[in-house]
């Protein structure tokens, strides 16, 4: 077992934490609260841009489902006549710089998650300094910004932040990391203005978020076929993702027979990780297929999926950047 996968298990129950993750934990706490009070205090400036500007992330480290809430806010902004944008780091990518993608990112230059989004017909931009990249997307005639995992990033300011939630996990041990998964503490979600629970029971004040996937599509050509063909069928399960685990239950819970292959989240694909031996279906998500279509396989599929939320929350959340435009 790797630490990583040692400190993930005491996280949620599963086994013990090293002495020293605590006294690490009251340091990193020390240090966020710190900088988080610089900015309240202007000591630290946030930039503004010249509209409205969504963040979404979470306080947990690992996966929640933020990249599928974010296209679903794309959809649902767009659906009320909002033109929106997204504008990212590019975590995993080596693209440092402010950057306006173009139609086919390379991702291990623009990062999985960016290069993903763009496959999807969205504008995007990726940079270190996130609010040149921002500007970039103003610049394209985007009226609203929507941030990609930037809840921690405050120098980027922000009108509305969004909150995403392991439904199923939820916050673990409660605990600031290393000692827990918190990147803050669970006061944060006091002063958010949506919580958004993904799966499992959201509690009072939080919305829930489904995900739906019931087709996979031949990274080869394409061409889809529904997921319950495979049912009763013994296939590869490729997941590079925070928590690979809700991508393997997903495919049980529809009768595939999985074989799983986690990997660590934003791994770099390489032919070599796919020598399996056998000539059996591989399944991955998407955000991992945008990285193995360049050498892919007849076989491999990847199994996408699209976030379902209420429309009240789409028109609140309209409503609030209507009000915000400046």
């Amino acid at each position: 077992m790797t630490l990583a996968e040692a400190l993930q298990a005491g996280w949620y129950g599963k086994g013990r934490l090293p002495w020293w993750c605590y006294p690490l934990a009251g340091l990193y706490g020390a240090v966020i609260a710190v900088r988080r009070a610089l900015y309240h205090w202007g000591l630290l400036r946030a930039v503004r841009l010249p509209c409205p500007v969504i963040v979404v992330g979470n306080i947990t480290a690992g996966g929640t489902g933020k990249t599928p809430l974010t296209l679903a806010l794309v959809e649902g902004l767009r659906a009320r006549g909002h033109r929106p944008g997204v504008v990212s780091r590019g975590y995993g990518g080596t693209q440092r710089e402010p950057m306006l993608l173009g139609d086919a990112p390379n991702p291990s230059e623009v990062g999985d998650e960016p290069a993903l989004i763009r496959a999807s017909g969205v504008p995007v931009a990726v940079g270190r300094d996130r609010p040149a990249a921002a500007q970039l997307l103003v610049n394209s005639g985007c009226d609203v910004l929507i941030a990609d995992d930037g809840l921690q990033h405050y120098r980027l300011a922000r009108d509305v932040e969004i909150c995403v939630i392991d439904g199923e996990r939820r916050f673990g041990n409660a605990q600031l990391l290393p000692a827990g998964p918190l990147r803050e503490p669970l006061s944060r979600l006091g002063v958010v203005d949506f919580r958004v629970c993904n799966g499992g029971d959201p509690q009072a004040g939080e919305v829930l978020m489904l995900l739906r996937g019931g087709v996979a599509r031949a990274l080869a050509d394409g061409h889809e076929q529904a997921i319950t063909s495979f049912s009763g069928t013994r296939v590869h399960a490729v997941a590079a993702i925070g928590n690979p685990q809700r991508f393997f239950a997903s495919l049980e819970a529809q009768g595939v027979h999985v074989i799983a292959h986690p990997f660590d989240d934003h791994h770099a694909f390489v032919p070599e990780d796919f020598a399996f031996g056998d000539d059996l279906p591989v399944l991955m998500t998407e955000k991992d297929a945008i990285k193995c279509r360049g050498f892919a396989k007849t076989n491999w599929w990847s199994v996408p999926v699209k976030a379902e939320l209420p429309a009240a929350f789409y028109d609140e959340l309209s409503t609030r950047i209507r009000s915000k435009t400046r």
